[in-house]
Parts: C-alpha cells; sequence; structure tokens
C-alpha cells in the first residue's frame, strides 16, 4: 500500500506539520490503521477512500482517531489534487465533523472546516502551573484554549506534560496577539500521545473565531510557533473557518504488512 508523507502549511519540507496520507480502494481494518499510525509516529496519520463523488476521510494519532484534524486534511488533498486526480479544482470529504471541503485557490489550499464554539471559564492556577505563566483568559471547547499577554510568553513557555494532562480539554492551545501576524500560537496534545502538534488546523477552529472577535476582523493571518513552525491564513464566515495553506512533498513509500 502506498503512503505519503506530506509536510502541510509550508511551502518546503522540514518545516510545517507532517502527516502520513494513504488513499486507499477499501478499508482497512481499525486494529491495522491503528498500527500504521503507531509505526508512523506522526501527529497524525489520515487514510481516505473514494465512496461516489467524495472522500470519507479519518485521521489517528498515537493515542486514537479524532474527530478533526486540519493539517492532515490539507496533506490528503494535497496528495488527491497531485496524485490520485490531476487536475481536481475541489475535493469533498465526508467525516466525523461532517462534510469538509478543500479548494485549490491559486498556491493555497482552503479548507472549509466548522468554528468550534467557545465558553469562556475561569483562570485557574492549574493552568499556570501547567504551563509556567498565567494566562489572561480561559475559554472551552472541544479543546482549552488560553490567552496571554505576551507573544513572547507563547514563544518561550515550556509546559509541563504531565499537569497539561490533568487539565480539561482533549488539547491546551496558549495564544497571544502577535506583532508579526495577528496571533501567534502553541499547541500541545499529550492526551493524544502527541507532546506539541508542529501546526494544528483544528486548534484554529478554535484559535481564529476568537482573535476575530478580539480584534474585530474577518481576516486572520496566524502563525504557529512551534519548532518547525507553520503560516495560516483565515477567514471567518458566520459558524465556519476559512483556512488556508501550502504543502510540500516529503516522501512517497510502500508499506508492506
Amino acid at each position: 500500500m502506498r503512503q505519503y508523507v506530506v509536510d502541510a502549511f509550508t511551502d518546503k519540507v522540514f518545516g510545517g506539520n507532517p502527516a502520513a496520507v494513504c488513499v486507499m480502494d477499501k478499508w482497512l481494518d481499525d486494529e491495522t490503521m491503528m498500527n500504521i499510525t503507531c509505526e508512523n509516529n506522526l501527529s497524525e496519520t489520515a487514510f481516505a477512500v473514494k465512496e461516489g463523488d467524495s472522500y470519507k476521510l479519518r485521521w489517528f494519532t498515537p493515542g486514537g482517531e479524532i474527530d478533526l484534524c486540519g493539517h492532515a486534511t490539507l496533506a490528503t488533498a494535497y496528495i488527491i489534487t497531485r496524485f490520485v486526480e490531476q487536475g481536481l479544482e475541489e475535493v469533498r470529504f465526508s467525516t466525523l465533523s461532517g462534510i469538509l471541503t478543500v479548494k485549490k485557490n491559486g498556491e493555497l489550499l482552503e479548507m472549509d472546516f466548522p468554528a468550534y464554539e467557545l465558553e469562556k471559564v475561569e483562570v485557574t492556577d492549574a493552568m499556570e502551573e501547567a504551563v509556567g505563566v498565567r494566562p489572561i483568559e480561559a475559554w472551552m471547547a472541544r479543546d482549552l484554549l488560553c490567552i496571554f499577554d505576551n507573544e513572547d510568553d507563547v514563544r518561550n513557555m515550556s509546559p509541563d506534560m504531565e499537569k497539561v494532562k490533568t487539565l480539561d480539554g482533549l488539547l491546551l492551545h496558549a495564544t497571544a496577539k502577535g506583532k508579526e501576524f495577528d496571533c501567534v500560537s502553541r499547541s500541545f496534545a499529550p492526551k493524544l500521545n502527541v507532546a506539541e502538534d508542529p501546526v494544528c488546523g483544528s486548534g484554529h477552529c478554535h484559535i481564529v473565531p476568537y482573535w476575530s472577535k478580539r480584534l474585530n476582523k474577518s481576516d486572520i493571518v496566524a502563525y504557529q510557533a512551534s519548532k518547525r513552525g507553520g503560516t495560516l491564513y483565515c477567514r471567518v464566515e458566520g459558524s465556519r473557518v476559512k483556512m488556508s495553506g501550502k504543502a510540500a512533498l516529503y516522501s512517497t513509500a510502500e508499506i508492506n504488512f
């Protein structure tokens, strides 16, 4: 079975967020897909099968299946439009989060994702102890979103992953207003056996709606300040987030099992 590894939200390899992509003729059993994911040891491995005019898409982390993943969706659309159905301008995916579309927009791939509804929660000592800096605000949806006063606090933080695991939410996102970008963020997912997600698309379905309201603007340029780094070009349209980025092919391989 052929597998691709794509660096998403970057225009060159060794940047952005790597995802493994398997576009298959038929589904494997869940145990095999989980074994492949753990063997890859990347934050996400995407599996897709064409069903009618769209593709069924599932995402797995080393900690299990997840309901939404941006960078692996971008990577899968990149592979489909480049290698599986060359010339295709739009890909529709059926997922656990509903129908997602990815369209070519010049050199960018634009994803249409649901925005999470955020609920403000109390800032706690546990949050401060987990990341080493006290947030000025905290919000909850699928993930915990912590807001900080200073971009450098986000860039320089070194969270205690065991303490992060005790916080509510599936992932923890730390974000602040940026100097060069509208916002700067980092994403931590120790509950999914991923210490830091290099560029988290689903996280920006939390981050971008917050900054859109805070900055009173629909278009947000977001930077994920992980070691690899990545830039996301985003737009909020009602309850949806349009998220665009580039991708680069790192490798092509044959899986033997």
